[in-house]
């Protein structure tokens, strides 16, 4: 075989990787770009995003309007889906390096002709993952509803000492082992590939589903803080997400999540704190 016909299936194959990289990162993009405009136009509320922000007030002291929407099936249906595509386009971007970390893996292995499929399964298993929360998050929406520490239209809790309590205890977890454990292997995604890899589709999913979990461990806390900040407000969702994506991506930057951690604590009690010593 003649050195020119060898380097010709060689080229091939660089050919066929390449295009199942683009794939894989293009499908990534389009599903974040997808995710942010249905958040940011508040696909089915009364408002965009964009004019939540614009009204949001102080935290514990949302801007008072009319009455809130009643609850139906309908109702929380689109409320899951406002959550669980808000939560695709925060978290998706700091998953990518996983996600194309596991289609590199499929790629030198013998179910390398599906990678590109593959690994599209490993993202949903992700992302179904944070549907669960979502759901947690859609039923715990309604109940701070129901007992008025939530206000339905603005989507913000309206105690300033309840958000303070939000805060403390976000920042109190940022401190926990059950965090720390979660953030090494979000941290580490060719080692948790390593342990966790399995083949097929199902596999795949599972594979998936298991990473989001030890990320759902890792961010649950810092999600929460939609509720104090306003679940559209988007200095919240870009500012969390960002600051989520940083801790993830940078594991030398070990003083970031006690940092973090006691800035939550400083202003969770200040939030509780301010309004006793202002009644004196």
């Amino acid at each position: 075989m003649t050195r020119q016909s060898a380097a010709a299936p060689v080229g091939a194959i660089e050919r066929l990787l390449r295009q199942d990289n683009a794939i894989v990162l293009g499908s990534v993009l389009l599903i974040i770009l997808a995710a942010a405009w249905y958040t940011v136009a508040g696909v089915g509320m009364k408002m965009s995003a964009v004019e939540m922000t614009r009204m949001a007030g102080p935290v514990g002291e949302p801007m008072q309007m009319g009455s809130a929407t009643a609850w139906s099936f309908g109702y929380a249906l689109l409320i899951f889906l406002m959550w669980w595509i808000m939560m695709i386009a925060m978290m998706t971007p700091s998953a990518a390096p996983a996600v194309l970390l596991f289609a590199a893996t499929k790629r030198m292995g013998p179910e390398k002709e599906r990678a590109a499929t593959f690994s599209l399964c490993f993202l949903l298993g992700y992302l179904v993952t944070w549907g669960t929360f979502s759901l947690t998050a859609t039923a715990l929406q309604w109940g701070l509803e129901q007992i008025g520490l939530s206000s339905g239209p603005m989507m913000t809790i309206r105690s300033g000492q309840f958000a303070g309590c939000v805060l403390l205890a976000a920042g109190f977890y940022q401190f926990s082992s059950l965090k720390n454990a979660c953030l090494r292997h979000c941290q580490s995604p060719a080692r948790f590939l390593a342990d966790h890899n399995r083949p097929g589709p199902f596999g795949a999913l599972r594979t998936g589903a298991l990473h989001g979990t030890y990320c759902l461990g890792c961010c649950w806390a810092l999600m929460l803080l939609l509720f104090v900040g306003g679940i559209m407000n988007l200095y919240w969702i870009v500012g969390i997400a960002a600051y989520v994506a940083l801790e993830k991506l940078l594991p030398t930057a070990r003083w970031l999540v006690p940092v973090s951690g006691v800035v939550l604590i400083g202003a969770g009690l200040w939030h509780i704190v301010a309004p006793l010593i202002s009644g004196i």
